[in-house]
């Protein structure tokens, strides 16, 4: 079990390290992913460091989960509140692939009529 947990502590480390250093790079951008990320290695990190007696970092990852996980509520809602569904319209659907069956209304536009004179 004991192997468990230092399993755990090693995956924070790489999912913290790795979602910071993928921020850093421009390789991800700091929204739910890296939110999620940070959420998971702070749990590692609590779990090992509650089986070494490690205090100060249970307490810190605590507070590192707390960040992450208000963060992601506060997304989330602001994804609800955002905007709501819109149904598309007939010019925002993307057209198929199949040949168009449907009768096609031409109109002319009334042209004045040419006098001779």
């Amino acid at each position: 079990m004991e192997l468990l947990f230092e399993m755990a502590g090693w995956a924070g480390a790489v999912a913290m390290l790795g979602g910071y250093m993928a921020v850093s790079m421009g390789w991800l951008q700091a929204g739910t992913t890296f939110q999620t990320v940070n959420l998971f290695g702070s749990c590692a990190f609590i779990i090992n460091g509650t089986l070494h007696g490690a205090w100060p970092s249970v307490v810190t990852n605590v507070a590192w989960f707390l960040i992450s996980a208000v963060a992601l509520l506060r997304m989330r809602s602001k994804l609800r509140t955002a905007e709501p569904a819109r149904i598309p319209t007939a010019a925002q659907v993307s057209p198929s692939l199949a040949p168009d069956t449907a009768a096609q209304v031409i109109v002319a536009a009334a042209r004045p009529a040419a006098g001779c004179a």
